[in-house]
């Protein structure tokens, strides 16, 4: 790997750590720009992950002023992405590479759908927490959903913020401020326990991964500072120009 490729996955590092502890979907960002590099999709799936961990962490604990109070639910839902994103990091390491090659195309377009519709889903939950008491309380559908998703992430993960906000958005009685931070923990633990087994088991690029693991912790607490600020359509914009592009490149592949 040469210097400007090892900058660009740098680069691509921060912006995916900024993207996630601000909205969801850097995997958008970081996983097509090792695809350009050529590098094989299960190899870039799991040094990706693995990367990204930090960013994840870093981004919780930007949000720790939101996390204040949430331990109880932090713990229960925690368990649900833990187990989770175990199953989904198993699945992808006893499942032939192929059918990760032949799923990664639908789960990149439902990436790029879910960024697009995050505004209207954002709104919605807005909308709907105007009219819902701000005592703690959440849906007994949670756990089960949190978990599933748990699934998607150890697998893929691509929109898994965006998916997490809906979730909890609609099933948990909190200010948005509070979710996203709850978000930020929920998808740490999901990427941990995949990522982890991957360490242990899987073909990593350890190279790629401690170059995301930088960039992802330098964007992750720029976007808990910051994220809030930044024009989310630009954002959104960039991370669908770059899901669409990864999209054409496996069709064409």
């Amino acid at each position: 790997m040469d210097p400007l490729q090892s900058a660009l996955i740098l680069i691509a590092g921060v912006g995916a750590g900024t993207i996630n502890a601000a909205v969801g979907s850097g995997t958008l960002i970081t996983f097509p720009t090792l695809l350009a590099f050529g590098v094989p999709p299960v190899v870039a799936n799991v040094s990706n992950t693995i990367g990204l961990v930090p960013g994840s962490l870093a981004g919780a604990w930007g949000y720790r002023r939101e996390l204040s109070g949430q331990r109880g639910r932090i713990l229960r839902l925690g368990v649900a992405a833990l187990i989770g994103g175990a199953v989904g990091g198993i699945l992808l390491l006893v499942l032939p590479p192929g059918a990760f090659e032949a799923i990664v195309p639908v789960l990149i377009g439902l990436g790029v759908v879910l960024v697009i519709t995050g505004p209207r889903i954002s709104r919605w939950v807005a909308k709907r927490h105007g009219d819902l008491p701000d005592d703690g309380s959440e849906r007994w559908w949670v756990w089960p959903a949190i978990a599933m998703l748990g699934v998607y992430g150890g697998y893929f993960g691509a929109a898994q913020g965006v998916l997490m906000i809906a979730i909890i958005g609609i099933g948990v009685a909190e200010s948005l401020q509070r979710l996203n931070g709850l978000k930020n923990v929920l998808v740490a633990i999901t990427n941990g326990i995949s990522g982890l087994i991957f360490a242990l088991v899987a073909d990593v690029d350890w190279q790629i991964a401690a170059l995301i693991a930088v960039g992802a912790t330098i964007g992750g607490l720029l976007g808990a500072r910051i994220g809030r600020r930044m024009p989310p359509n630009v954002l959104r914009g960039v991370i669908v120009v770059v899901g669409i592009t990864a999209l054409v490149m496996f069709l064409m592949g």
